[in-house]
């Protein structure tokens, strides 16, 4: 049976609309990003689990938010210029979203439904929290801000 999780509409940073399952990975690492925020460096980190792990089936999905201290100003085009240029970012970006309030993306909604955190299910703390995704949808872990995407590698094989 296939969970609805990974057929959630998003719209990736060029306007293309697709869906998580489209990726057709084994597991998805899906992060609320911010270009101006003090955990921006983690680009780094989450590319390098990317380029590690995409040949097993792992795919890290960045999702820009500017909810939070307006730390993503940018529009779509400048986000991806950014990233790209100072971060070597090659795994997926999306459209910008709202992780949190009445606008939030549905993504999200069901995200933080499936793996409550420090605000629990109705709110996302900060920029660069990492949902961990696996068993087509079924499993979902949340990791906080802080959590570095180097510490998630223990998971990743796990599920790998």
């Amino acid at each position: 049976m296939h969970d609805p999780l990974l057929d959630i509409p998003c719209t990736t940073i060029d306007g293309r609309s697709t869906t998580l399952r489209e990726f057709g990975a084994r597991l998805y690492l899906v992060v609320n990003t911010a270009s101006q925020c003090g955990f921006t460096p983690q680009y780094k980190g989450l590319e390098a689990l990317w380029t590690q792990y995409r040949d097993r089936g792992l795919v890290v999905l960045g999702f820009p938010c500017d909810q939070f201290g307006g730390q993503e100003p940018g529009d779509e085009a400048q986000i991806a210029t950014f990233c790209e240029r100072n971060y070597g970012v090659s795994f997926p970006l999306f459209a910008k979203v709202n992780v949190n309030g009445g606008d939030a993306h549905p993504l999200f909604i069901a995200l933080k439904k499936r793996a409550p955190g420090l605000l629990g299910s109705k709110a996302i703390k900060w920029n660069f929290t990492k949902f961990l995704i696996a068993d087509e949808g079924r499993s979902v872990e949340r990791f906080a801000t802080r959590t570095k995407p180097e510490a998630l590698a223990a998971q990743i094989e796990a599920y790998l």
